[in-house]
């Protein structure tokens, strides 16, 4: 039934048992020492997630993506956390208009039509992993030293539970131990009043961090004096909000779900759906069967592009009935998107001089400049110049252009396949540029659709996490706020970690997520942590990072999205997101993991007294009652007028998208098109092939779940390499045998890991992948797009050797 239980494809499973035991003194390249509290090199079958020596194996999965896969996922997952009826109704709670909690996964946009079960796998996964019943109280902390805690896998540090007090790291005994919150405020206040400048502190961010905290969290930060403001988004979407800032006047997408619902023909690229937008599949699936042509452009052909049975369709689910969700998939090579998408125009414009009425003349000649450079660009680009660089001949190219031009309302959906490298600025350009021809934007069913990936991102840089603020806003919430807040752009995260290393960075804070397993070059990341005089995590289980810290280290434990925040106010609700500009409540209904919890606004609110003790801003009054931050908010941010009122309607509302209405705030007034050369992405050598790092499907960003990738067909394996079976064979290497990987910086420097499993899957030939954040350590400090400076994920040049270092 689709159970990674199932029986069904044993003939084609290539299993094996425990991996062979590692021989460091063999390998020189293994011998440099790992920096403190990371893990040491020695290779893991299960990488980061748990430990294990079992068998692992690999076969192809056959079964329609979510179904009763999912369905028996989610109550193998009850069962391991112990909260079957706490986790069952969980479900039942989650992201409805009223009094519901958002789920704190993906940045899908809710259901707004009453869907009683708008959830999935994953986001149960999530929320169960957040109400486990398991606690990391002091006496743990007692018994398990820093140094101990560092040779344990990444799953079984957050497998301990949820924090439940304030600690600070004492030297002396290598433990973190107790301290109130009171002494916690006053030891980051101390630190950061002492420093020479504000820009020598750096304020992370991550997306779960509800708009209100959002808000109050740049703001101390910007009276404080720096734009240090780096986020998630810098490694994951940047070059989207570049690009679509440059081409239309905004960093987000313009279409919402009722558009997703109407369009002719959606394409999707560099999105595997099933694993990191599950809800993503109601509306493929949905989409096919009112007609609409749906085409998914990826080096993998992922089990959310090819079929589904969407749990919430009880007759699909007892008549294992699925759904297709595809009509086209095109294997691009990685980073061919471009090209692809620039031969799709080509198409276009040629059958534009048969017929004039395929473009939208008006539109472009009103609404749009550069329209015939453009077209010159692209008539010059040769058809064998266009299939070299997408991996894809042009007949392929010209059946994906038939699909767009039979289309009355074209929408095109990406994500970080696309954006995470050297060229995706140029490449969510391109897409605009595309849109462009047809006058696919500002109208119903079409335009362009980032797919965020954290259920609260496009929040927080909408309200104010950004290190490059624009003046405009800077200058609301001077007025406003009554501060004077700084000009100069601030640090991103690669220049963050820059700085840390060239001792410019005294003191980190981390207002989520896992900054050290999230970041490229792990070993240079964690260096650059431990260079610092202080690192603040603000968390809600153990992770590695608050094991590779400073000379001095706080932990502060925070509520989770689940639970009840009580303020004297009473009760409150904050406000997030999604991927498509709706704003909505999220109100917690648990009772809190631990008596001594403080919610996120009222940690800021502590940090921020402690550190500007003559502040006027009210940080306490605030904390009291979020409607009173949401007022505030609502005099800075555009589109936030009216705030209290209009985030209690009924799904919330939607943040005006001039864009949407053909107003584009570019220095032209014109939707921009983009002149971009077409980027060479075929490494020099034959030998070098092209890695992209990846999420398994039983992780969500650095949590791991389990070391099974059941739309993979993987199970108990974490550290392995996918590749195309001509490319393994031309280097001598069998199915399943360790090879060790040696990756080129842009700098000359190379970075390797030993021992991974080589697993034969339907890939390009010169392409390979592999799970993050095992993989990150391959990416080096120099490996970022100057476009973006997001980090090169999806563009790893690698060679692939079998090992040398297997011990007999």
């Amino acid at each position: 039934m689709g159970s990674d239980d199932t029986a069904e494809g044993v003939d084609k499973a290539v299993e094996h048992g425990p991996a062979e035991a590692a021989s460091a003194q063999s390998d020189p390249m293994s011998e440099r020492p790992a920096v403190p509290g990371l893990m040491s090199d020695t290779p893991r079958q299960g990488g980061t997630g748990p430990s294990t020596d079992g068998r692992w194996s690999q076969r192809p999965y056959d079964h329609p993506a979510a179904g009763w896969g999912a369905a028996a996922s989610v109550m193998r997952v009850l069962a391991r956390e112990r909260v079957p009826v706490k986790g069952t109704r969980a479900m039942f709670d989650m992201n409805h208009a009223e009094r519901s909690y958002d789920c704190p996964g993906c940045a899908w946009p809710d259901d707004t039509k009453g869907l009683k079960l708008d959830i999935c796998e994953n986001g149960i996964k999530h929320v169960t992993w957040e109400m486990t019943h398991k606690r990391v109280d002091r006496e743990f902390f007692a018994a398990h030293s820093v140094s101990e805690l560092a040779e344990w896998t990444d799953f079984d540090l957050e497998n301990q539970g949820r924090l439940t007090e304030p600690m600070v790291y004492d030297a002396a005994t290598d433990h973190y131990v107790p301290i109130s919150w009171a002494d916690a405020f006053e030891l980051v206040g101390g630190q950061l009043r002492a420093l020479d400048n504000p820009d020598q502190a750096t304020f992370y961010t991550s997306g779960r961090l509800g708009n209100e905290a959002t808000f109050l969290y740049q703001l101390m930060v910007r009276e404080y004096g720096t734009n240090n403001l780096p986020d998630c988004s810098n490694m994951c979407h940047e070059a989207s909000g570049r690009a679509l800032r440059a081409s239309i006047g905004t960093g987000k997408g313009t279409v919402d779900l009722h558009d997703w619902e109407q369009c002719d023909a959606l394409f999707v690229l560099g999105v595997n759906a099933a694993s990191n937008a599950p809800r993503m599949l109601t509306a493929l699936a949905e989409a096919y069967d009112r007609g609409a042509e749906v085409v998914h452009v990826n080096p993998l052909v992922e089990a959310g592009a090819t079929r589904t049975i969407v749990p919430h369709e009880f007759t699909d689910m007892a008549r294992l009935k699925s759904t297709p969700t595809s009509t086209l998939n095109l294997q691009v090579r990685p980073g061919g998107d471009l090209a692809l998408i620039r031969g799709i125009a080509k198409v276009v414009l040629e059958r534009a001089r048969e017929n004039p009425d395929v473009l939208d003349r008006e539109f472009l000649e009103s609404s749009t400049r550069g329209f015939e450079e453009y077209r010159e660009l692209v008539e010059a680009t040769s058809w064998d110049e266009l299939a070299v660089q997408s991996g894809l001949g042009e007949t392929d190219i010209r059946r994906a252009a038939d699909i767009y031009l039979r289309a009355e309302r074209a929408l095109i959906s990406w994500c970080l396949g696309v954006s995470q490298h050297e060229h995706g600025v140029d490449t969510v350009r391109e897409i605009v540029n595309l849109l462009l021809l047809r006058g696919n934007i500002g109208r119903e069913g079409a335009g362009p659709s980032p797919v965020r990936g954290h259920s609260n991102v496009q929040g927080n840089r909408t309200c104010g996490i950004d290190h490059r603020p624009g003046a405009e806003f800077l200058d609301r919430l001077a007025e406003v706020c009554r501060i004077d807040p700084p000009r100069a752009h601030g640090l991103d995260t690669v220049r963050s970690i820059e700085a840390m290393h060239a001792g410019e960075l005294k003191v980190f804070v981390g207002m989520g997520g896992n900054f050290v397993r999230a970041a490229p070059d792990t070993e240079h990341t964690a260096e650059g942590l431990r260079r610092c005089e202080l690192t603040v995590q603000i968390s809600t289980k153990l992770n590695r990072s608050h094991l590779v810290h400073g000379k001095q280290a706080l932990i502060l434990p925070c509520l989770g999205r689940t639970e009840l925040d009580e303020q004297p106010g009473g009760l409150q609700s904050t406000s997030v997101e999604d991927a498509m500009s709706m704003v909505h409540l999220s109100t917690g209904r648990k009772r809190p993991a631990s008596p001594h919890l403080l919610s996120e606004p009222a940690i800021i609110a502590g940090m921020a007294r402690a550190t500007l003790p003559g502040s006027a801003t009210p940080w306490e009054w605030y904390v009291e009652d979020y409607d009173r931050i949401r007022d505030v908010m609502a005099r800075v941010l555009p589109g936030f007028e009216d705030f209290n009122t209009r985030v209690r309607q009924p799904s919330g509302f939607r943040i005006p998208q001039p864009a949407r209405e053909r107003t584009f705030h570019t220095r032209s007034g014109r939707a921009e098109f983009c002149h971009a050369e077409l980027p060479d992405v075929i490494p020099d050598s034959a030998d070098v092939l092209v890695l992209q790092t990846m999420r398994s499907h039983d992780q969500w960003n650095t949590t791991i779940y389990s070391n099974n990738d059941r739309y993979r067909g993987v199970r108990n394996l974490r550290e392995l390499i996918f590749m195309n079976v001509d490319d393994m064979r031309a280097r001598g290497i069998e199915e399943g045998t360790p090879v060790d990987i040696v990756a080129t910086s842009k700098d000359g420097s190379q970075r390797s890991l030993h021992e991974y499993r080589a697993i034969s899957y339907d890939l390009p030939r010169g392409s390979a992948a592999g799970y993050m954040p095992e993989m990150n350590g391959l990416i080096g400090a120099a490996d970022y797009s100057t476009q973006s400076d997001q980090p090169l994920m999806k563009s790893v040049r690698v060679r692939v050797t079998p090992s040398t270092s297997v011990s007999s």
